[in-house]
């Protein structure tokens, strides 16, 4: 089953590719409602997880439109605290021309989110922030990670970059709730990113200057030979706005051509995004193939069957017990 849900405002559910050929930097500029709102309509999630969770997506949508992607990228972030997992999956277009699917989900004790006080990224915890790059079932996925550090997943994100890639980066995500009129309210998010083209010339840093000393994107920026053009791009887009780049009422072209129209902006081609889970009847019963009878007749409820609940779209599945596992002796009702 593939559910997908697409955007009523012209220009959102998109990523849009740029470059500013002043500076020698590359960026995406994405903005997401009817994808985003989808995603956390599943769920009754409590403001801070929520907040956390567009957070995430936002990141997702950048990040997995910047990969030169056949599958999926996606992040997983992992705390000790009272949220203890946020999930996400960018996929890529299964043919040109269309849109891109995401799907998100999170794990927290409501308790423990209930008492909290405190930022949203602080019930994290300490944890991970982990990257997956799937190419495909041909070719071994590549996964990275990172602590949960600087306050932000934003942050998290750039310190990936910085360590993993060698590569400056700059994020800034900004979601919220828009209320419309009759009291009915949807989410929006938008996010930007930058990311310095790989230079030489510079300097080395005396030292990682980021917490628990790993680098940061001005410590990369500080080893290449533009270390001013990227000060300078930065600067310039931490002067964005939220309601800019949330929209709808300013476009990306617009919102970009404020923000650096001195570093000369070109845009390329964008990339629409919609709302989409790849979980099916069929995905359930591969994946319980390696079981035994004895270990189906475990799984089995009171009522005699097998159920089966998807985190992230919320799909219910039911099957007989019999139909099911390696020593199956029917045809799963698929």
């Amino acid at each position: 089953m593939s559910m997908t849900h697409t955007s009523a405002h012209p220009g959102d559910d998109t990523i849009l590719p740029f470059g500013l050929d002043r500076s020698a930097i590359r960026g995406r500029v994405a903005r997401l409602d009817g994808t985003l709102d989808h995603i956390l309509g599943r769920h009754s999630y409590p403001a801070p997880v929520a907040a956390l969770v567009a957070e995430a997506v936002v990141l997702t949508a950048l990040i997995g439109q910047a990969v030169k992607l056949r599958w999926r990228f996606s992040l997983q972030i992992r705390g000790e605290g009272a949220i203890r997992l946020v999930a996400t999956d960018y996929f890529a277009p299964e043919k040109p021309g269309g849109a891109a699917r995401m799907r998100a989900y999170a794990g927290f004790d409501p308790e423990a989110v209930g008492a909290a006080e405190g930022a949203p990224f602080d019930l994290l915890g300490q944890g991970i922030f982990g990257v997956t790059i799937d190419q495909g079932p041909d070719m071994r996925p590549y996964q990275g990670m990172t602590p949960l550090t600087g306050g932000s997943l934003a942050t998290c994100a750039e310190t990936y970059f910085a360590q993993s890639e060698q590569l400056a980066t700059r994020f800034h995500v900004e979601s919220a709730q828009e209320v419309a009129p009759g009291g009915a309210s949807a989410w929006r998010a938008g996010g930007l990113m930058l990311q310095q083209l790989p230079s030489t010339g510079g300097r080395s840093p005396d030292a990682p200057s980021g917490e628990d000393g790993l680098m940061t994107a001005d410590d990369v920026a500080a080893m290449g030979a533009r270390e001013e053009d990227w000060s300078r791009a930065a600067i310039l887009m931490e002067t964005v706005e939220t309601h800019e780049l949330i929209g709808p009422h300013v476009s990306m072209e617009g919102l970009l051509y404020r923000l650096f129209h001195e570093e000369t902006p070109r845009v390329y081609p964008a990339q629409a995004v919609s709302f989409g889970c790849t979980c099916s009847a069929e995905r359930v019963v591969r994946a319980l193939a390696q079981y035994s009878a004895k270990d189906i007749a475990h799984m089995t409820t009171d009522d005699g069957r097998v159920t089966a609940d998807c985190q992230f779209c919320g799909a219910h599945y039911e099957f007989a017990p019999q139909s099911l596992g390696f020593e199956a002796t029917a045809t799963p009702d698929t």
